[in-house]
């Protein structure tokens, strides 16, 4: 129950900030009477979230390509996964596609391994410029 609430609250495209997450969950949890997690069970459920997936056939041609090493029937792409090969492998239109995926997808993908410096700095900045933790 209280998970189900808190993948809602983790849903959205633009990062709420990790008070505004927790007061939301804290109002939830007092109205269904269960115990509210605590700030740092939150920070590990969010590194834990599957949060969006994609389908393939339905991303842009540059997204596509940095793709490169999934088979071409692959059906769908976790967003952390996409994240990382447009930052790492895709031309500029990959990387302004994927830094335009909801905050969860940037905030996972930061914590991946195998990034290149400067994809990593390019990351960085979109996590910065649109006040997103990690990185």
């Amino acid at each position: 129950m209280v998970r189900a609430e808190l993948r809602r609250l983790l849903a959205g495209d633009e990062y709420p900030g990790a008070r505004a997450l927790l007061d939301q969950l804290a109002s939830f949890c007092l109205r269904e009477k269960v115990r509210c997690p605590s700030r740092a069970t939150l920070y590990k459920l969010m590194e834990r979230e599957p949060g969006r997936s994609y389908e393939m056939a339905t991303l842009p041609p540059a997204a596509q390509a940095a793709l490169y090493n999934l088979h071409a029937t692959a059906s769908r792409v976790p967003g952390p996964q996409l994240a990382f090969y447009c930052f790492n492998y895709g031309e500029l239109a990959a990387i302004h596609f994927a830094a335009r995926l909801p905050w969860l997808a940037l905030h996972q993908a930061s914590r991946m391994r195998g990034w290149r410096p400067r994809s990593r700095g390019l990351l960085r900045a979109v996590l910065a410029a649109r006040r997103i933790p990690g990185g």
